[in-house]
C-alpha cells in the first residue's frame, strides 16, 4: 500500500531483484489490484535462471555470474510462480557496481550492489516506457555489509570489476 499511497496512485511501473520473489510478487500483485496497467519488472543479475525463466520459458542461467548477495536464483520460488512479471530485465555487475558508486557519491546514499542492480533496472525500465512515467524501486541493502567485497580495492582488482568504478571515486576504495 505504501507505494500506491505515497504516489498517489500515480505508478507506472516497479523494478525489484529477487532472492524468494515475496517482494516482487507482493507488491506486483497488490498494485495490479489496483490498476492492471502496471508493469511489474524483474531486474535480474547475469547468472541467475530468472531472466531467461520470464523471457524465454527456460530455467537456465543467464551468462556470466553475479557478485550480488541474497538476489539472483538458481530456482523458480513458489512466490514467483503465479507472480505477475511483466517483463525481465538483465543488469551486469559492472553497471550495479557504477550506480552503487553513484548512489554513494552524488547522493549520498550508502548501499550494497543489490540496490544498484535496483537503481540500473529502474534506469532501463524509465528508458524503455519514456519520458514522463513514473517508475519505482527499492534500494533493499546497505554499503556496511558489503564493504570487505564491492568497497574494497584488492576484491575489485581480483575479480576484474575495478575498472567499473569511475576513477573519481577510487578514494573511496579501502
Amino acid at each position: 500500500p505504501e507505494i500506491w499511497n505515497q504516489t498517489d496512485g500515480k505508478v507506472d511501473a516497479v523494478v525489484f531483484a529477487t532472492g524468494t520473489g515475496g517482494t516482487l510478487a507482493g507488491v506486483g500483485s497488490f498494485l495490479k489490484g489496483k490498476n492492471d496497467r502496471i508493469k511489474v519488472i524483474l531486474a535480474d543479475p547475469q547468472g541467475s535462471v530468472l531472466y531467461k525463466w520470464f523471457t524465454q520459458g527456460k530455467l537456465e542461467r543467464s551468462d556470466g555470474s553475479s557478485y550480488t548477495e541474497g538476489i539472483g536464483q538458481g530456482r523458480l520460488t513458489n512466490n514467483l510462480k503465479d507472480s505477475p512479471v511483466d517483463q525481465a530485465l538483465l543488469v551486469k555487475d559492472v553497471d550495479a557496481l557504477k550506480a552503487t558508486f553513484q548512489l554513494l557519491h552524488e547522493e549520498g546514499l550508502f548501499v550494497g550492489l543489490s540496490s544498484g542492480l535496483n537503481v540500473v533496472g529502474a534506469v532501463q525500465a524509465a528508458k524503455i516506457l519514456g519520458p514522463g512515467h513514473t517508475i519505482v524501486t527499492a534500494l533493499c541493502d546497505v554499503g556496511q555489509r558489503s564493504y570487505n567485497r564491492i568497497w574494497s580495492r584488492a576484491f575489485l582488482e581480483e575479480k576484474g570489476l575495478l575498472e567499473a568504478v569511475p576513477e573519481e571515486y577510487h578514494h573511496t576504495l579501502h
